[in-house]
């Protein structure tokens, strides 16, 4: 019996319904991997649709074409001698399944249905697809006539079963049957099966790459085997990024890998596993071997074929281990949106030459610019590589059938376009901020002035109304001061539409350019942007990224990728530039508008998602955490979580229209797949803020200290004096004497007025109410 077996992972960069192309890349790994010695090859999730598909899976063109490229790989002369699966949707019954489908020489083995279905996150699997409810249970499938023809078979087994060769067991568990806490891999294990195999469909979150290849470790680390993880990669046709990092783990180690971010469509990993060193781990496991006895049987599919090969395995050595290195948030960051833009790009259709960007000079645009850099720096790379598919991709993005780039700014000029669109607002700093930064990356830069188009976009208002809005700082009002920064963000939006359609004319280039945003996941869930601003585009590379993590990004790239003008972004207040400058300087700035720090909006955004808390759970989490770490006072803490919900759900329409964004961040706010919400709330959360209300009466009222378990009722007051509690009185529940009494220093106060309503003051914003109706002095406007 042959003891040393050659196995592939790979991963496949597929486009959701590129039957043609999928077929192909799936091809070419299938070669590779026969040309490395491999024995057995498997391929991620879904590989033969794209794992996005989405409703195109209720359709039975999708479930046709699925076994017509099943069919050309049975033909195919290249498949013959490997063992081989593939992933595939498949109708049981007028069920449709997630399947792995195992095939040799031409013959089809076991169709294996996915039996836990991903339904968290960005996943929607239960829409398309059923779990597999019946454990170690084969059934008879029917095979389509196609297949039919090329194979004689009419049925074949599908369900919980597992493959055994002469000289092993393989068996299969799909994507989220990782994640499941009863994950099928611990009893396939106990009866033998030796090869546990995971085709997924594995999308990126910053920090998590960690989190898959931990649980592949210690699947085996407990239950010893060999476990073979293959992943999609790239941009498929949403909004996420499949990451790669394909592997392959013995006992507890990892023995191979593929790379996390590339913009390569096919790569394979292999190993050579001695299979003796399986059995002996884990017969020296003495409570697996007690388990083991008394385990219930998968049902076997019997295959005369050894993964082994036993002319060669006496010279050749096992894979040895080695410890996965990790990419930092940066680095996450420079690479992940950079192929996915690369992807969005090259698959745009036909007459896409690049990317359009509306570029101020400030952290946002400047992180947008410096990832297309990024990009160019890939494909060249890649290029010089010998990557023919990278190199027909770039030519004909560019339209030059003979164009070979020679580096990455000469590409940046090629297919980035930057523009500078300032205003009687805008300061020299920016301006020449963006200059630089254009000048350092390579991109087309333009500089062009909006007040020519903003005052006929006013003349226009003023002529039919006869009214003129002022600025605040020219004697009008909070709702003109508004319309007056909006009018201006909204035709950046327009004139960047209609630069990206005509500046390749201008340039003498067929085609037009992808209009790119820079709005990041902050301001999306805060709601501080404009609606149809520069925030409206065709894609975003940020939006799912905070900002917190895009100034490291920046001060990353800045020495990676030798762009010292990114110093100087780094250091200037973020601005939007929207207001008149007071003596040629800012006079306004991104976090005095909003009310709250770009760090402050990171911890809300994580704790209402994932966190799942509401006003008053955050308010409870919080009243600790900052009264600790800030030492704020629970009326403080309350004014700040109020004054974040009110906002937040004053702007929650604006996600209904947010620009489709490369999914990096748990908060993400996207209204598309990850975060289901309403767009239209009570703002006023009677109920949730009298809740905190109440909350902040009792922990005053028991002297509460952060850091203390219990207290007296004497606190201290600001002064450092001990004194009664600021919100006194006595119960659990706010009185109408409490309610009358006012709270001067919470962030939305309640203050009685038996019969004209309840007024409430949001940091400036002071509007009257009648207590259960919409009826408003004056609406709070849309920031």
């Amino acid at each position: 019996m042959g003891h040393k077996i050659k196995v592939a992972v790979c991963t496949l960069n597929q486009w959701a319904l590129d039957f043609t192309g999928n077929l192909e890349r799936i091809l070419a790994s299938i070669q590779l991997a026969k040309e490395a010695g491999a024995r057995y090859r498997t391929g991620p999730e879904l590989e033969v649709t794209g794992y996005s598909c989405e409703d195109h899976f209720y359709e039975s063109d999708t479930l046709l074409h699925s076994w017509e490229v099943l069919a050309q790989l049975l033909a195919n002369s290249s498949t013959r001698g490997i063992l081989i699966d593939v992933g595939m949707p498949v109708m049981h019954r007028n069920v449709t399944y997630n399947c792995r489908v195992t095939f040799y020489n031409g013959q089809v083995l076991l169709i294996r249905p996915k039996m836990m279905m991903c339904d968290d996150g960005n996943y929607r699997e239960t829409r398309w697809f059923t779990a597999w409810t019946k454990v170690r249970t084969l059934e008879d499938f029917a095979l389509p006539r196609i297949i039919t023809e090329i194979t004689g078979q009419t049925t074949v087994p599908i369900g919980d079963g597992v493959i055994a060769t002469k000289d092993t067991v393989l068996g299969y568990e799909i994507c989220e049957e990782l994640w499941n806490p009863h994950s099928s891999h611990i009893d396939m294990a106990l009866d033998g099966v030796e090869i546990i195999v995971n085709g997924s469909g594995s999308y990126m979150e910053l920090r998590k790459a960690f989190v898959a290849v931990e649980l592949i470790r210690s699947a085996t680390l407990k239950s010893g085997g060999c476990y073979m993880f293959s992943n999609l990669r790239g941009c498929d046709g949403q909004r996420v990024y499949f990451n790669g990092c394909s592997c392959i783990a013995v006992n507890g180690k990892m023995v191979a890998r593929t790379a996390q971010y590339a913009i390569e469509e096919v790569e394979i990993a292999t190993a050579v596993v001695d299979l003796e060193d399986i059995r002996i781990y884990r017969n020296l496991i003495r409570s697996r071997t007690l388990h083991g006895a008394a385990v219930p049987r998968y049902p076997r599919v019997q295959l005369d074929f050894t993964l082994s090969n036993p002319g060669e395995e006496e010279c050749t050595p096992s894979t040895p281990a080695f410890t996965w290195q990790y990419h930092t948030p940066e680095e996450e960051i420079s690479l992940g949106p950079a192929c996915w833009l690369w992807d969005y790009l090259r698959r745009s259709g036909i007459w896409q030459g690049g990317y359009f960007l509306p570029l101020s000079g400030g952290v946002d645009s400047s992180s947008s610019a410096t990832l297309v850099y990024s990009m160019c720096r890939l494909v060249v790379n890649a290029i010089q590589k010998g990557d023919e598919t990278a190199l027909a991709n770039i030519r004909r993005v560019v339209g030059d059938s003979s164009y070979v780039p020679s580096d990455p700014t000469e590409m940046c000029n090629r297919v980035l376009v930057t523009c500078y669109m300032g205003s009687e607002n805008s300061s020299e700093e920016t301006k020449n901020r963006a200059k630089k930064l254009s000048s350092q990356i390579g991109s087309y830069h333009l500089n062009i002035s909006i007040d020519m188009a903003v005052k006929a976009v006013l003349g226009i208002f003023s002529t039919v109304t006869g009214f003129f809005p002022k600025f605040k700082v020219r004697g009008g009002t909070a709702r003109e001061n508004l319309a007056l920064q909006n009018v201006q963000a909204r035709i950046r939006m327009v004139l960047a539409y209609l630069f990206a359609q005509l500046m390749l004319w201008v340039r003498e280039r067929p085609g037009g350019l992808l209009v790119l945003g820079s709005a990041n996941v902050d301001e999306a869930l805060r709601g501080y942007m404009t609606k149809y601003d520069c925030s409206s585009a065709d894609v975003n590379p940020i939006g799912g990224i905070s900002k917190t993590d895009l100034k490291s990004f920046l001060g990353y790239a800045a020495e990676k990728f030798n762009l010292p003008v990114l110093a100087g972004i780094l250091s200037a207040p973020p601005t939007a530039e929207l207001e008149p400058l007071k003596d040629g300087q800012l006079a306004q700035t991104d976090e005095q508008d909003m009310g709250m720090s770009y760090a402050e909006l990171s911890v809300y955004g994580r704790l209402r998602k994932p966190g799942a808390c509401g006003p008053y759970s955050m308010f409870m989490k919080l009243v600790h955490e900052w009264g600790t770490d800030k030492n704020l006072s629970p009326e403080e803490v309350a004014k700040k979580v109020k004054f974040f919900f009110t906002m937040y759900s004053i702007n929650r329409h604006k996600m209904t229209t947010l620009t489709p964004s490369y999914h990096a961040e748990v908060y993400s706010p996207d209204d598309n797949r990850f975060d289901h919400r309403p767009f239209l709330y009570n703002v006023r959360w009677n109920w949730q803020f009298n809740a905190i209300d109440e909350a902040v009466h009792r922990l005053n009222k028991v002297g509460f200290r952060p850091g203390n378990k219990t207290g007296s009722n004497d606190v201290d007051t600001p002064a450092g004096k001990k004194g009664k509690p600021v919100l006194g009185g006595g119960g659990g529940s706010l009185s109408k004497a409490d309610l009358a009494s006012g709270r001067s220093n919470l962030g939305i106060q309640v203050k009685a007025a038996p019969e004209s309503g309840v007024t409430l003051d949001l940091d400036g914003f002071n509007k009257k109410r009648k207590t259960m109706d919409t009826v408003e002095g004056e609406t709070v406007a849309s920031l």
